[in-house]
């Protein structure tokens, strides 16, 4: 595979355009040549075979049976129940709440379905930061206040008990569909007292402090089984959930005859379902190791600055917290080498100088400027400080940029496929969302182009891709009516059979 490099249509000195001709004209029109390219050479383990791809489509579902095994403890993905047993059918109809906390700001949603229709209201409320690192007390006390608030707005006080459904994007060990207890607070929560507590059991409390709201909590979930239920409102086929955000999850639904760990399990009303939404939390594969192979020198940099070393590697392969930072330091080094920015590399050596919007700018350059004068490329160049820039430097910067993205859909294709090889069903739809996927500009036609590629079966699979409309909360209150609808269903069952056998 050879790379572009690209030569200037203007006078230079030494290879380098002077600054007062670039300044004018920014980067001009290029002449495409193919000679030997150091570059190309130093970015090759960025490519991605699909033999790679498929060899990670193995080691990730051999990692997710170790998370659904009743044996294996300390395993990288961890497969975590959701107890969320069935997708909308249509049927589900009447008025629910949703409550969404998952950063600075949370929402309150009052939404009224019937049939495929949906009006839905909500206000944003911002936590404070002396609240966020106060006490669990106070934090569950502020929500209840916003939520008290909220439905007096919309006179909803006097209402009867609303269900209401708990998008909690925060990592939880669940037990049930409204039991879940916070691992660990990340996004800059520090309120004491909330890990290892429950917090469903820590809002109900905080709503029975006012005494002024009355409500009924029938789900807790996280944002990616939002994403899968907002799609399966609209597609009853939607069995697959996946965010590549900030971060990067997945989820879909298993069938429970292949989840060891819940051998046994029955619902509260006794009953046992065929099957249920597996959280998977991918974004800690290849913490154990199995992802070395693949890795590269500017993945250990990263790794190596962020947050919590050794932790969620795949994610920081894929993810939007991560993507311009990796590209950022493919470039550096390379400037280092003397391949760019003429071998200045100070500028381009600031950590987190290079943020993700700009690999989604660039590659936006490279899509839309037919004539190749990247203007938008060399700006950002500019702005940050680089000097010296010359028509190859935008070139092979946007070069890069491209390599980091098109790594990071393939990556995320291969766990997809593997789901959608795993499921083995006609036809399947993959609800979407993060703001990558929405953002990105090649991104999605990277996504799906890679996963027809890659998807195999004993059956011809047909999957397409779908944008989730608010997973986070739409997703919570259908969540709610799902749940509300299964009750309802299991206790008339119950009951016919009580009946009859009298």
């Amino acid at each position: 595979m050879s790379s572009i490099v690209c030569h200037p249509l203007i006078d230079t000195q030494n290879g380098i355009a002077t600054d007062a001709r670039i300044k004018k004209q920014r980067p001009p029109p290029l002449v495409v040549s193919r000679p030997r390219d150091l570059i190309q050479e130093s970015c090759e383990r960025l490519v991605l075979s699909d033999q790679q791809l498929r060899r990670i489509m193995t080691l990730m579902e051999k990692s997710m049976e170790q998370g659904l095994s009743a044996s294996k403890k300390n395993v990288a993905v961890k497969m975590l129940p959701t107890y969320v047993d069935a997708v909308p059918n249509g049927t589900e109809k009447g008025d629910f709440l949703a409550l969404d906390l998952g950063g600075t700001n949370f929402r309150v949603l009052h939404i009224k379905l019937e049939g495929k229709e949906t009006k839905m209201t909500g206000k944003i409320f911002r936590v404070p930061e002396s609240i966020m690192r106060g006490t669990g007390e106070a934090l569950f006390d502020h929500i209840a206040d916003c939520m008290a608030k909220f439905m007096e707005e919309n006179n909803l006080k006097d209402a009867p008990k609303l269900p209401l459904g708990f998008t909690f994007s925060f990592p939880c060990e669940q037990d049930g569909l409204t039991k879940g207890k916070l691992v660990t607070w990340t996004k800059g929560f520090k309120a004491s007292g909330v890990e290892g507590a429950d917090v469903v059991t820590m809002l109900r409390d905080a709503c029975h402090r006012r005494k002024d709201i009355d409500i009924d909590v029938v789900a807790l979930l996280n944002d990616t089984v939002g994403t899968l239920m907002a799609c399966a409102f609209q597609e009853n086929t939607c069995q697959i959930g996946v965010i590549v955000g900030t971060g990067t999850n997945a989820c879909y639904m298993e069938r429970l005859d292949r989840i060891p760990k819940l051998a046994g399990y029955v619902d509260e009303h006794g009953v046992t379902p065929e099957e249920m939404i597996i959280n998977t939390e991918w974004g800690a594969f290849g913490d154990d190791g199995t992802m070395d192979f693949l890795r590269t020198k500017w993945d250990d940099a990263v790794d190596r600055e962020s947050i919590n070393p050794g932790q969620h590697l795949y994610e920081k392969m894929i993810s939007g917290m991560y993507m311009g930072e990796c590209a950022r330091v493919v470039l550096e080094d390379l400037a280092k080498q003397g391949l760019l920015f003429g071998g200045h590399s100070d500028a381009i050596s600031i950590p987190h100088c290079f943020p993700t919007k700009f690999v989604s700018e660039i590659d936006s350059d490279l899509l839309e400027d037919d004539d190749r004068t990247f203007q938008k490329t060399y700006q950002i160049l500019e702005d940050i400080g680089v000097e010296m820039i010359t028509a190859n430097d935008c070139a092979n910067v946007a070069y890069v940029c491209s390599l980091i993205s098109t790594r990071a859909a393939h990556l995320t294709a291969a766990g997809i496929a593997m789901l959608l090889n795993r499921i083995n069903k006609k036809q399947v739809t993959v609800g979407v969302d993060g703001s990558v996927y929405r953002f990105h500009p090649t991104y999605p036609t990277l996504l799906d182009a890679k996963i027809a590629e890659l998807i195999v079966g004993d059956i011809e699979v047909r999957y397409k891709l779908m944008l989730s409309e608010d997973g986070s909360g739409r997703g919570a209150a259908l969540v709610a009516a799902v749940a509300t609808r299964l009750k309802e269903e299991k206790l008339a069952a119950l009951s016919s059979s009580s009946s009859s056998s009298n």
